[in-house]
């Protein structure tokens, strides 16, 4: 998805209640760690336990993260932090141009994804659809790559917890190992269609073939006017279903995809809401994402 920098300033700056964190202060004792947002940053988190204090610029679950606007206590927030994690790929642009401090420990997570991804039923080798698809913390193989680079930074910082920070990301990955047993391979045969596509990656886990109609997918990333015949399409396989489930991403909701949402619901076809940061209430990365994947999975085996 492009990111667009210039239309909200308003998204505070908040602590990332979800992880259990609090500003960071040099005076706690703590590592103190800057995320783009509170999925990193609950990542982040797993890993370094109580020995990591953790901030999230991004931390709204009501926000469009796209439209995003960095503001001066950003900079001076990571200007001060011993490790800086951002996404990557287009998502999260404004987050590197505040990194000053020479030296500073980084993870980037978009070049830490692999081309583990096969396509999907139908669709001709080499031509997968959104191949570089930012939206990284759905593909839960980068997301085990984070955590293993975050315990390596960590463990640098704080060599005394190296073996802890090592243990949580064993504990971690193993999680992560058993979400992906959960959903390989569960929608072969299945159709979806996706208002957005952040969930690509674990779409591709199950091997459901994603129909949504390109035009239709790359209007609503870039907050333009739908072309009428893509979304004429797309209404097409929403109320002839011919899809089988239908993705949501609930956070950056317009007409138009809500439309789409009431026309899957009439046709009683499964509606599967995702987001792209951690809702209210969630405790943590594995706690949110298990969440999606039970839904995802009831959906795609009704």
């Amino acid at each position: 998805m492009t990111l667009r920098n210039a239309l909200i300033g308003s998204l505070a700056v908040v602590s990332l209640a979800a992880c259990g964190t609090s500003t960071p202060s040099a005076d706690s004792g703590k590592i103190q760690v800057v995320t783009s947002t509170n999925v990193w940053g609950s990542v982040i988190k797993a890993v370094g336990g109580d020995a990591v204090e953790v901030k999230a610029l991004l931390d709204d679950p009501s926000a469009d993260p796209h439209s995003y606007e960095s503001k001066p206590a950003d900079a001076a927030l990571i200007k001060d932090a011993k490790l800086v994690v951002f996404n990557g790929g287009g998502y999260d642009d404004f987050f590197p141009k505040l990194i000053t401090t020479e030296g500073q420990k980084k993870i980037e997570a978009f070049p830490l994804r692999d081309d583990h991804a096969t396509p999907a039923s139908g669709e001709p080798a080499g031509e997968h659809k959104h191949e570089e698809n930012e939206h990284v913390w759905y593909d839960l193989h980068t997301v085990r790559a984070v955590a293993e680079a975050a315990a390596n930074e960590l463990g640098a910082l704080a060599p005394d917890k190296k073996t802890q920070f090592e243990s949580n990301t064993a504990d971690f990955s193993a999680k992560l190992e058993e979400l992906e047993k959960k959903v390989d391979g569960i929608g072969k045969g299945k159709k979806v269609v996706a208002t957005e596509p952040i969930a690509h990656y674990l779409l591709d886990e199950t091997g459901a073939e994603d129909v949504t109609p390109e035009a239709f997918s790359k209007a609503i990333e870039e907050e333009s006017d739908v072309p009428a015949a893509a979304l004429a399409e797309t209404n097409q396989l929403v109320e002839g279903k011919k899809i089988n489930v239908l993705v949501d991403n609930t956070q950056t909701e317009n007409q138009v995809t809500k439309g789409i949402v009431e026309k899957a619901k009439s046709a009683g076809i499964p509606v599967v809401a995702v987001t792209e940061t951690l809702p209210e209430g969630v405790t943590g990365y594995l706690d949110w994402m298990s969440k999606q994947v039970d839904a995802l999975s009831q959906a795609l085996k009704a």
